[in-house]
């Protein structure tokens, strides 16, 4: 199968869900199904097919967050420098209107564009990886093709 890169902090948040799935929000849901198979009949029994609807959903982030972190390859940014690669946390100039923005190239399982994580497979950081500061890039989108000018990279 293939690794997923993700950083540290992806790494963790992701470990993080897992133990909370499994700590607190199963066991809870357990208990939920219980006290609902008290209330008698389940074919009528609202409250039970929506806790064993729940509990589906859980078992099911369970084990994908499972296989997600057993094929992560946690890179390390910081021990990285040069042209764009994964980790790196560039800011580009839209060369149309000059708007500058920060984003730091992540792995999917990670990606928030709202907080500047772009997810590496997306196709502003593809046109990205391998350029340099200074670079202009094009990069074509749902509204037209776009152009960046590269005015920083740091590894952080």
């Amino acid at each position: 199968m293939e690794k997923i890169p993700m950083t540290r902090r992806g790494y963790v948040a992701l470990d993080e869900e897992l133990k909370q799935l499994k700590t607190v929000d199963r066991p809870a849901i357990i208990r939920d199904i219980a006290e609902a198979r008290e209330h008698g009949d389940l074919s009528e029994n609202a409250e039970y097919h929506a806790a064993r609807e729940k509990q589906g959903f859980i078992e099911g982030r369970i084990k994908e967050l499972e296989g997600t972190l057993s094929l992560a390859d946690v890179i390390d940014p910081t021990k990285l420098s040069g042209s764009i690669k994964f980790g790196a946390t560039v800011t580009l100039a839209d060369e149309d209107n000059g708007d500058e923005k920060t984003y730091q190239i992540v792995g999917e399982t990670e990606a928030d564009i709202e907080n500047g994580l772009l997810n590496i497979r997306s196709p502003l950081a593809r046109a990205l990886i391998g350029k340099e500061e200074g670079d202009s890039v094009d990069v074509k989108t749902p509204g037209g093709t776009r152009s960046y000018e590269i005015l920083s990279i740091r590894y952080v």
